[in-house]
């Protein structure tokens, strides 16, 4: 059918990271027929909630640094060199003794992000391409038309129609307990509310860069960190707060590690598999894609050359033996000593400019893995979120060298402690305010400690398809809940008995319920009859968890957009 020549009409709902690199791909695409209106529902964009106040005080870090950062407009560097006096002089950065490879504070690189709205903006307007931002608007809605294949956005204000919707919402923290139950917090963000006096023992759920950031703004709200003559850092507690200390309650008992340099600071490696790769084993594997076939391929195999020593190794190891042996060392060492080496490595590391190639590749392997892990068989969905994940989420969190300073000092003044609980912990919020926590200890005990304040710090939770907002879109059964199809249907029988989140279709095949969303490969939603929708994208993080299990990140907001922007243009129809 012929090309439509009228322009395409294409809202972004959410100015953000995400709608960020989205702009980005769709002005540089060399289309000029497109109006592009942004929907933010905040006075400012780029920033999104990770780094502005929703998300971040002054004292928050970036765990990336200038040269890790996907290609904007201009760098970090650049941007500085015109950044106004009063920004840099805030946050002490002499723009002339700027090093590309250091971390920076959340806020200022929100405001960076923030600048490479405008310049893409200019940019647009010069291509001659119709940009139009409502700033401090919410979006209530969104109605698909499927007669005329387009899509209606319903804000506090008003209502328009699109051709095209990319949902790019960012972030959401569902409030349960907060508000109601004293002391209780159910995410620590915007984290102004933890700049409060408190007395006693705090209960911190989770050990992820979340909790990291709960940690560095109660410890300035009850003390003061002092940096002595020969360069090291200790805490002092306030006076008001002689009882104050910090409990952190981890599944696995365990720190996260430490950044260090990066080889590759993109994520990438030219010996990946490539799609047409995934596709030929998909074809070979009865549709699914091997969890074993992408550890093998994807990972091991890359140190053949690159680390003859740690290839022989590793080459016999299974997914499950080489997570136990790589774990082995953390479960040994009391994790604080093992933060502290691990600092000084990564210290040599950055100063050397070499990578700690194993854990690099840990997190190339997570980034290639995340796009096809939608054809990856139910078990082995299990096995990857069971057995690889918690070792990902604790090599690749890439804790600041500053952060694990603090850390460090905290415990040394007896402020931080940290506690394994295991995975039946229950947090049992109180009639008058705070909560108990119910866990086994190491030693199998149980234990019930009352914590007047509890602050969940897990990190973004991946929401259900029934927590999705926009509700028009499951009354129209547009949006499916994701799910992944078992290999076995003797495995299958298994889970059903344990109580997991099984269910068996007409046919007699076995699903595994796992959350958000379901979606293709171009981020379009897919509707409960299987088709896939060609107007309504998505890359809104907590919605497709299920289906991206590590979906987060400026290389996600950089990889996702790209095939949305390529599906957008190169629809050829005329609806």
């Amino acid at each position: 059918m012929p090309k439509n020549t009228s322009n395409k009409k294409i809202a972004i709902l959410g100015g953000g990271p995400s709608g960020l690199f989205l702009y980005k791909r769709l002005v540089e695409s060399g289309s000029t027929d497109l109006e592009i209106t942004i929907f933010e529902r905040k006075s400012m964009l780029g920033a999104g909630m990770p780094y502005s106040t929703e998300g971040a005080n002054e004292e928050h870090l970036t765990n990336v640094s200038d040269n890790e950062i996907p290609e904007i407009v201009n760098s970090i560097e650049e941007w500085l060199q015109t950044a106004p006096t009063e920004l840099l002089d805030k946050f002490d950065i002499n723009p002339n003794k700027f090093n590309e490879y250091k971390v920076l504070p959340r806020i200022l690189f929100g405001y960076y992000l923030s600048s490479q709205f405008e310049l893409l903006q200019q940019i647009a307007s010069v291509k001659g391409i119709l940009t139009t931002i409502h700033y401090q608007t919410n979006v209530l809605d969104i109605i698909y038309n499927k007669e005329h294949h387009n899509v209606t956005i319903e804000t506090t204000h008003d209502k328009a129609v699109f051709d095209y919707a990319v949902i790019c919402t960012g972030h959401n923290w569902p409030i349960r307990y907060e508000g109601k139950v004293k002391g209780y917090f159910d995410s620590p963000y915007p984290p102004a509310k933890l700049e409060v006096h408190l007395n006693h023992a705090v209960a911190i759920r989770g050990s992820s860069l979340t909790a990291i950031d709960a940690i560095r703004t109660l410890a300035r709200s009850n003390g003061k960190f002092i940096k002595e003559a020969d360069g090291t850092t200790r805490f002092e507690k306030a006076a008001e707060s002689p009882d104050f200390k910090m409990v952190i309650h981890s599944r696995s008992g365990m720190l996260p590690a430490v950044r260090f340099h990066l080889e590759d600071s993109h994520l990438s490696n030219d010996s990946l598999l490539t799609r047409e790769d995934i596709d030929e084993h998909r074809k070979k594997n009865d549709g699914f894609l091997s969890l074993d076939f992408i550890f093998k391929n994807n990972f091991k195999e890359i140190f053949r050359e690159k680390d003859p020593d740690f290839y022989d190794r590793i080459k016999e190891l299974s997914i499950e033996e080489f997570v136990e042996e790589m774990m082995e060392l953390r479960e040994r060492l009391d994790p604080f000593q093992l933060l502290k080496a691990e600092y000084i490595q990564a210290e040599k590391s950055i100063k050397r400019q070499e990578s700690i190639y194993w854990k690099e590749m840990l997190a190339v392997l997570s980034f290639a893995m995340n796009h096809p892990a939608k054809y990856l068989s139910a078990e082995d969905m299990q096995r990857l979120q069971k057995v690889l994940m918690p070792l990902i989420s604790i090599v690749i969190a890439f804790v600041p060298q500053k952060s694990c300073i603090e850390l460090l000092s905290l415990h040394h003044a007896g402020v931080l402690d940290i506690v394994a609980v295991n995975h039946n912990s229950l947090v049992e919020p109180q009639n008058g305010g705070g909560v108990l926590y119910k866990y086994n200890d190491e030693n199998e005990n149980l234990q019930a400690v009352y914590y007047n304040t509890f602050i969940d710090c897990i990190g973004q939770p991946h929401l259900s398809y029934e927590d999705f907002p926009f509700k028009s879109l499951l009354t129209q059964k547009v949006i499916s809940p994701a799910k992944l199809k078992f290999k076995s249907h003797e495995t299958a029988s298994k889970a059903l008995e344990t109580g997991s989140s099984v269910e068996k279709d007409s046919q007699g095949n076995y699903f595994l319920n796992v959350s958000g969303i379901a979606m293709n490969d171009n981020f379009q939603i897919i509707d409960q009859y299987g088709a896939y929708n060609e107007n309504i994208y998505i890359m809104a993080v907590p919605y497709i968890g299920g289906f991206n299990p590590d979906y987060s990140g400026l290389d996600f907001c950089e990889a996702a957009s790209k095939l949305i922007v390529e599906s957008i243009l190169s629809d050829t129809y005329n609806f």
